[in-house]
């Protein structure tokens, strides 16, 4: 969330984020005329409250000294009735103020290049060797089907669409690469893991910014008469963990990592990438988040982006990173790295991680804040999250690139102490 100071001194700067930003515009101007509303009511509730204390102490005096003050007491009741009355109005004010504000995107950092879409983010740098194969490559579902490992048939029936059974080797596959990437950031990158919760309140998303601009997208429940959602990813509760507190200073930077279950209900992505593990309601993801102090968070979104790259480096799968420009950055994140690996039978690169700075911005909306001595003013935090990475669009990435002629899928050799194989092959 952008401070209301900001907002009203850089109005116009705002609106042109929004334009850069190609998203549903939030009426900034709007917000000006409440911001001067709500300070004039303010101004006018001060000085009719320094007039009652004024008076008060009158009324004081005047009962000392015995004499009569029901017409100043008289008053005074009317002058409380208006008080009330403007405090109410205020309230009614703000909430109209936070109703925008909420839908306001972050700033873009000054580095973020100006963009439409997708096709504008420019390539910051490239890793590995494109494999090649002396027969046509198969897309990832049509492998794990062939193999028997995946089943989206029987998903389909049990649940619906874009969601599957992984099956022995296939669910072994998944577990032997989340846990290869959680042991690497907590034992080589300094992370602390977290099993969080999966299911978190409105104040949690709306804390991290997926409500209310994404609320469409997001899986609801409703428990004993309480709104409650299941997590699109764990930045929501790795995020949300600091939400209301003062964090000691000394304690910066922190790293949190975990591994979640993502519910996402893929509104407005109809025809995108139905079939295979690319875009699905359900799927693991190891989240990386950080809290960091505002003169090192990009320095630390450099690092976060690099544990992101070391897991594909170690997978051995070609990858590329680009910078997100205006019209693709997220709406909480004023930076954003993402991530891309090759699909060998797409002939592209799809994202697999997405690592953002939101500087201030979800510290505002949650209220995390840090000292940076026992007696110093609190300050906003910076957060930062990353994919470390999506499992399931890494498993369709080992799937494509390690696939042989014959059907089977040689296993990354990090991947085999946990895999107890090095070949995938036809399920019995």
């Amino acid at each position: 969330m952008l401070d209301t100071k900001f907002i009203r001194e850089h109005a116009e700067e705002v609106k042109e984020n929004i334009k850069n930003r190609h998203t549903k515009a939030a009426d900034v101007d709007a917000f000006v005329v409440l911001d001067g509303q709500r300070r004039d009511l303010l101004q006018r509730v001060e000085a009719m409250k320094n007039e009652r204390n004024t008076v008060t102490k009158e009324i004081s005096q005047l009962k000392r000294n015995k004499e009569n003050a029901d017409d100043k007491i008289a008053a005074m009741k009317k002058l409380g009735d208006d008080i009330d009355a403007l405090d109410k109005e205020v309230k009614k004010v703000e909430a109209d103020m936070l109703s925008i504000q909420l839908m306001i995107p972050n700033m873009c950092h000054p580095s973020v290049p100006v963009g439409k879409d997708d096709s504008e983010n420019p390539e910051v740098r490239k890793w590995g060797q494109l494999p090649t194969f002396d027969f046509q490559p198969l897309n990832h579902w049509d492998v794990g089907e062939n193999l028997g490992i995946l089943d989206s048939e029987r998903a389909a029936k049990v649940t619906g669409a874009r969601f599957y059974y992984y099956i022995g080797a296939g669910a072994r596959l998944e577990r032997a690469v989340y846990n290869f990437m959680l042991d690497q950031h907590t034992q080589k990158d300094g992370y602390t893991e977290v099993i969080p919760p999966y299911i978190v309140n409105r104040e949690s998303m709306t804390g991290t910014g997926q409500l209310p601009k994404f609320y469409e997208d997001m899986y609801r429940l409703n428990v004993e008469g309480e709104e409650m959602y299941m997590i699109p990813t764990a930045e929501v509760p790795l995020t949300n963990y600091y939400r209301g507190e003062i964090i000691d200073g000394a304690k910066l930077p922190v790293y949190f990592t975990a591994l979640t279950p993502c519910f996402r209900a893929e509104a407005g992505s109809a025809g995108r990438d139905t079939r295979g593990l690319i875009r699905q309601h359900q799927f693991h993801k190891v989240e990386m988040v950080k809290y960091t102090t505002p003169e090192t968070s990009y320095d630390e979104l450099e690092k976060l982006t690099n544990n992101a790259e070391d897991i594909l480096k170690a997978l051995g799968l070609p990858y590329h990173v680009v910078t997100l420009c205006t019209g693709d950055i997220g709406f909480s994140a004023a930076k954003t790295y993402d991530v891309e690996v090759w699909f060998p039978a797409q002939g592209k690169y799809r994202e697999i991680s997405s690592c953002s700075n939101t500087e201030d911005f979800q510290a505002r909306r949650a209220n995390i804040r840090f000292r940076r001595s026992p007696k110093a003013k609190p300050e906003y935090v910076h957060t930062l999250n990353g994919s470390g990475l999506a499992v399931g669009r890494t498993v369709a990435a080992i799937l494509e690139n390690y696939q042989q002629a014959d059907g089977s899928v040689v296993v990354p050799e990090v991947l085999r102490p946990y895999m107890h194989c090095d070949v995938i092959t036809k399920q019995k």
